[in-house]
């Protein structure tokens, strides 16, 4: 794959920030973040919302970060080193959800910074990571502020209400995702399997955007969405427009399935250390 254009020694890279919760397996969250990042030669910055105690069998529990801490870490880096774009992950609560918000805002970050939403609602396991009463503060407080939001088929059906089954229930999905206010809505095919392929939709309004890859038959794929809205965000960070943008983190993400690898006694991480190859 053609990856994107590294800064030469000693100068400052480009920097994304995620705003998501700590994987104390490493395989998700701000790890899988911070890793797409480094290898795609991206400075990350991060503002933690929440700290889980899981592993490859499933999460058994988190905590939340006090809200003047989140907001501060988004201020912190925001008002000294700055950031070319900007991704979240798990938010947990409907209060961190508002708080983000009005940080982003006040920060005059809206509208300067690409803002990619990917509205972690559970783990792959079913594990629930977001608070049920934080559905409405996504729809109605974050998903405006999204320049793109990256939800797979569970999350989209917990979002609109739409049950993703085909190619048209897929674009239905995309209208009323793209209804709740963001530019653009991707709605990913990985969760699809009754499809040899992996069929994602993107959707700004008018147009639709296909991005099709023959699905890669693995078991370990923890952080997949993680890693897909990182990518997708450190595209955005070097000006690429956001189909292209979308295009390039499902190229990576495809071959981060490829690289995935066993860890622990359940779901291996997805692997952005192929590009240590070569």
């Amino acid at each position: 794959m053609n990856f994107l254009p590294l800064t030469p020694p000693g100068q400052t890279p480009l920097r994304v920030l995620t705003i998501a919760g700590s994987d104390s397996g490493g395989g998700a969250g701000i790890q899988a973040d911070m890793r797409t990042f480094a290898l795609l030669g991206l400075h990350g910055l991060v503002a933690v919302t929440a700290v889980t105690v899981q592993n490859s069998v499933g999460v058994k529990g988190f905590h939340e970060i006090p809200l003047d801490i989140v907001a501060g870490q988004i201020e912190a880096v925001a008002s000294d080193i700055g950031a070319q774009a900007a991704k979240t992950g798990m938010l947990a609560s409907s209060e961190i959800i508002e708080t983000i918000t009005d940080t982003w805002v006040a920060q005059g970050l809206d509208g300067t910074v690409p803002l990619v939403v990917d509205p972690v609602c559970a783990s792959m396991h079913g594990d629930p990571l977001l608070h049920p009463s934080a559905l409405d503060a996504l729809r109605q407080k974050l998903l405006p502020l999204a320049t793109v939001v990256t939800p797979n088929l569970d999350e989209v059906r917990l979002l609109t209400g739409v049950e993703v089954v085909d190619t048209e229930s897929q674009r239905e999905a995309a209208r009323a995702l793209h209804a709740l206010g963001p530019q653009w809505a991707l709605v990913k095919g990985g969760h699809l399997r009754s499809s040899p392929h992996s069929p994602d939709l993107l959707f700004d309004g008018t147009e639709f955007h296909e991005f099709d890859t023959v699905r890669i038959d693995t078991g370990h794929d923890h952080g997949a969405g993680d890693t897909l809205a990182a990518a997708t965000a450190s595209a955005l960070a070097h000006g690429y427009p956001v189909p292209e943008a979308v295009a390039f983190g499902k190229q990576w993400v495809t071959e981060c399935l490829r690289a995935a690898y066993p860890l622990g006694h359940g779901h291996g991480p997805v692997s952005a250390l192929f590009r240590l190859n070569g």
